[in-house]
C-alpha cells in the first residue's frame, strides 16, 4: 500500500497544497483554525505521516540538539544526558549524542551541522588549549544561524554557558577537611591540561596554603577509576602502605575516589579508619558503595536541563553559574 501524500491531504480537506503544507509540516505562517482543524482531520482520517525534512525546512528547524560528552559510561556525564534529554523532549527536540575524547570533539561538531542540528552543548571534558580547528568550526556553526551552551566553562564567544565553580569546591572541600583536624594531604589528580582537574586541584592548594599547610604529594593519572586506582599503586610504591595511615586524599572526580578506595583496599588499608578519602560531583551511584563518599555535589541533571533551556528557548544566550554543595560522609 503506498504513503498518502500531502496532496491527497490537501484534497480532502478542500485547501491548497500550500495550505495543508503550512499547517502540517509547522510553518509559522499559519491559516485560520477552522481551516488549519479541517487539514489535521484530513490528514488523521487519511493516516497521513509527515515527512521530517519538509517539516525543518517549513520550521527552519530540524528538532535535533546534538550533545558532546568525554565518556557516556562516566556517570557524571550521563546525568548531564540525562538532564538535557528530559527537557529536550519539552522543547519537541530529540538528543543526537557523541561520546569523544581529544580531536574526536571536532568530528562530532562537523557531523551535527552536516545534520544541520538546532543547537550544540558541548559537555566534553575542555583541555586549557582548545584546538582552533575546533572554534573555528563552532564560529561557522554560529554564524549559520545554530546555537551553542558550553558546559563547565564559558569559553566561546557568543555562545551560552553553564559554568561549575571547580575552584570553589575544591577550596571548601579541603577547608572542611582542615576544620575536621586533618593535617597530611593528596590530592589525587587528572591530567593538568583538563580545566575541571587543573582548577579543583587549585582551589585544593589555596585551602591548605590559607591553613599554613601544603600537599604532601600530588599525582597525575587518568580523570576516571583507574586513574584513581593507579595514584593511589604510585603512592605505595612510594612510601608504602604504613606510610599512607593518617593521610586525607582527595580525589578530582568521585570515580577517581572510588578506585582510590578500591586500591587501599587491596594494600590492606581501611577507610575511613586508616585514612580519609573525598571526590567531587556526588555521581549517582554513589549510593551503592561503601563506605558512603565525602563529596561536593553538582546537579548534574539540572546542570543538563538548564543548557538545554539555554539552547532551546529562543531568548538571547545567558550564562548560567553553578555552585557545588559539600556533603559530608563516612569515607572523611
Amino acid at each position: 500500500m503506498s504513503a498518502v501524500t500531502l496532496s491527497q491531504v490537501a484534497r480532502q480537506a478542500g485547501v491548497s497544497l500550500a495550505t495543508a503544507s503550512r499547517v502540517l509540516n509547522g510553518s509559522d505562517r499559519r491559516p485560520a483554525e477552522e481551516i488549519a482543524e479541517r487539514v489535521r482531520l484530513a490528514a488523521e482520517t487519511l493516516g497521513y505521516v509527515a515527512n521530517a525534512q519538509a517539516q525543518a525546512l517549513a520550521r527552519s528547524t530540524t528538532g535535533l540538539v546534538g550533545l558532546v560528552v568525554h565518556d557516556i559510561a562516566d556517570p557524571y556525564f550521563s546525568s548531564i544526558a540525562k538532564g538535557v534529554q528530559r527537557r529536550a523532549r519539552t522543547h519537541r527536540h530529540q538528543l543526537l549524542l557523541a561520546a569523544t575524547s581529544g580531536t574526536d570533539q571536532l568530528d562530532a561538531v562537523s557531523a551535527f551541522a552536516a545534520h544541520r542540528t538546532d543547537a550544540i552543548i558541548m559537555a566534553g571534558s575542555r583541555r586549557e588549549s582548545i584546538d582552533p580547528r575546533l572554534l573555528a568550526e563552532l564560529e561557522r556553526y554560529q554564524r549559520n544561524g545554530g546555537r551553542v551552551v558550553t558546559i563547565g566553562q564559558d569559553w566561546l564567544e557568543g555562545a551560552g554557558a553553564v559554568t561549575i565553580d571547580n575552584r570553589s569546591a575544591g577550596s571548601d572541600l579541603t577547608g572542611m577537611l582542615v576544620e575536621a583536624g586533618r593535617t597530611r594531604f593528596a590530592f589525587l589528580g587528572g591530567p593538568d591540561d583538563l580545566t575541571t582537574a587543573a582548577e579543583r586541584r587549585a582551589g585544593f592548594r589555596a585551602a591548605l596554603t590559607r591553613a599554613g599547610l601544603a600537599a604532601e604529594v600530588e599525582t597525575v593519572h587518568g580523570f576516571d577509576s583507574e586513574g584513581g586506582y593507579e595514584s593511589v599503586r604510585d603512592l605505595v610504591a612510594r612510601v608504602g602502605a604504613e606510610g599512607l595511615r593518617g593521610l586525607t586524599l582527595v580525589a578530582a572526580n568521585d570515580v577517581m575516589a572510588l578506585g582510590a578506595i578500591a586500591a587501599l583496599r587491596h594494600a590492606g588499608l581501611h577507610v575511613p579508619e586508616d585514612l580519609w578519602v573525598a571526590g567531587f560531583d556526588d555521581i549517582p551511584n554513589l549510593r551503592d558503595f561503601a563506605p558512603g563518599l565525602t563529596t561536593v555535589r553538582f546537579p548534574l541533571e539540572e546542570i543538563g536541563e538548564t543548557a538545554a533551556d539555554i539552547a532551546l528557548s529562543g531568548d538571547a544566550p545567558r550564562v548560567e553559574h553553578v555552585v557545588g554543595e559539600l556533603v559530608r560522609r563516612e569515607s572523611a
